[in-house]
Order: C-alpha cells, then structure tokens, then sequence
C-alpha cells in the first residue's frame, strides 16, 4: 500500500511543519498532504493556518523525495487558470512530487468571512468540473480555449509544462453519490473520499457504475482514504487490511491527537507490514 501522512497545519507555524514533513520523508511515507484553509478547524479560531499554495512551494524546496499536496483545494478559492500555474510552478520547484487534490469547497463561514462567495451544492460541483477541463488544458497545450457555464479561456498559453507529463496527477475530493463521486469518476486520476467500510463499498461502486457509463475503465482511477491511527492497533491492522481488500490500495493516515509519539508507534510497528 501506498502511505501517506497528513501534516495538518492547524495552529502550527513554519518549524513545526517544516519538521513534520522532513519526519514524514525520513521514515518513508510516500506523500505528505497539507489542507486548503485559511483558519484551524479547531481549537483557538484566531491561531496560525499558513496558506496551502505558498506553503506547498516552500515545502517542495525544503524535501527531495517526497510527494506533496493539498486535501483538497477548494475550487471556489482560486481561478482555475491561476491554480494550474501554481500547480505547475509546485511540480517544477518539487521536480515532479505534486498530487494536484482539487474538490468542490464545504467551509461556507470561512467564504463569508473572507468576502469569497459560496454557490449552491450543484454550481461548486459543475464549477469543480470545468476547472478541472480548464487545468488541463493550460497545463498541456498552447492557445488553449475554453468557453463553460463559470469560467473560460481564450487562447492562452502558459509555460514553462508541468514536469510531469502530461500533467500531474489530479486527486478528485468526492464523496457526493448524486454530484461529486460522478464528476470523479469522469474527471480523476485519483480520487479520494471518506467513510466507514460499508460506506466505501458502496460509494465505490457508484464511482465504477459512473466511470463505465461516461466510458472509462474503473480501475484506471486510484482510489484513497484516510485512516485514524488513534484506535488500538489491531483495530489499525484491521482497518488497512480490509481497505486493501476493497481497493484502496492509498490511504492518507492521520496526524493523531495524541501527538508524535503514537506515529513513531505506528512507524515502528505496523507501517514496515503495509508500506510498499
């Protein structure tokens, strides 16, 4: 299985993350996944929460191997033409380590707070797709035009290209069985949603019923999930095995509440039997 560790940027300021990252690296998880907020979701309202581009830039020239994103980038924040140039600019500073997560947006008081506006639940989805359409076609090609309900293009051309090629990965959040899992299963590469096992099993077979109707292979789009690490280890053990046996062959474990001292646990003594 593919590991990766959610770094959490709540409340913490550049040393902390930094030494999060560069302990996510040393240990051997494959990714390491920052989120796209601009307040903790927790705890005191007014602590530290560095923005999730800027910080990803700064991570990639502070790492060498790993691989880096954001859980997931809320599509009403940036103009998708603007996040395709950060995303490109990550993936060059990183030498190729982005996974471009992008999702529909959820966090209406944060918008109101800010001044960004929040559509409706179907305007954020048909948004999240076309920006989808739009990354891609700036990312892969010259005089690139685009004409949707909420954004366009007019023979644009941006460079330098995405290191990787064609473009890098893009991680589609989803866990709407009407709106969302249906754009991932047209759109992703990778897509990532949340829930109980019973849950997963049937949100993966709405995403594989939606990839086959819209024409792809289902099992050309990677599935991932996050785990919990704070529950007893064998309960741990059990979670990985049975995400594994249901295809989601990524899972991004969580920074535990009890601190770092549980993931050295966990580093130690269940990551060496699924890692790899």
């Amino acid at each position: 299985m593919r590991l990766d560790l959610d770094i959490a940027q709540h409340q913490l300021e550049w040393p902390e993350l930094l030494s999060r990252i560069r302990y996510a690296e040393d240990t051997g998880f494959e990714g390491a996944w920052v989120f796209d907020h601009f307040k903790p979701l927790y705890g005191d309202q007014t602590g530290p929460c560095l923005e999730a581009w800027t910080l990803l830039a700064a991570l990639a020239a502070s790492t060498e191997r790993i691989r880096l994103g954001a859980m997931v980038t809320g599509v009403t924040y940036r103009h998708p033409s603007i996040l395709a140039t950060e995303a490109v600019t990550v993936d060059h500073v990183s030498g190729g380590r982005l996974d471009l997560g992008i999702g529909a947006a959820w966090f209406e008081g944060e918008h109101r707070e800010l001044g960004i506006p929040f559509p409706p639940v179907r305007e954020r989805a048909e948004r999240l797709e076309e920006a989808v359409h739009v990354m891609r076609a700036l990312m892969t090609s010259d005089g690139a035009s685009f004409q949707g309900k909420h954004y366009r293009l007019h023979d644009a051309t941006y460079r330098p290209r995405p290191v990787q090629r064609p473009h890098p990965p893009i991680w589609i959040g989803a866990g709407g069985e009407k709106l969302t899992i249906p754009i991932a299963a047209r759109q992703a590469d990778v897509w990532n949603t949340f829930g109980s096992i019973e849950t997963l099993k049937r949100k993966t077979e709405v995403l594989e019923r939606a990839a086959r109707e819209a024409g792809r292979d289902p099992s050309e789009i990677v599935r991932t999930t996050d785990l919990s690490i704070s529950e007893p280890w064998d309960e741990v053990r059990s979670s990985l095995g049975r995400l594994r046996e249901i295809g989601f062959d990524t899972v991004i474990v969580s920074w535990p509440s009890e601190g770092k001292g549980r993931l050295e646990e966990f580093v130690a003594g269940v990551m060496p039997e699924y890692a790899g």
